[in-house]
């Protein structure tokens, strides 16, 4: 009975964390980066020039 009480406890706690790991990468996923929102390339527009 205990061998079969410390299986149940030691499943739990394995798909606890695997839950737990696997919600964190989403998380992590689903993150913004800091960085600015400017172009790489600009190109010379001739109304600007005026």
């Amino acid at each position: 009975m205990h061998r079969l009480l410390a299986a149940t406890l030691t499943v739990a706690a394995a798909a606890a964390l695997a839950v737990g790991a696997a919600l964190g990468i989403v998380a992590l996923l689903n993150a913004t980066p800091d960085q600015p929102n400017r172009p790489l390339v600009h190109y010379e527009s001739p109304e600007r020039d005026r």
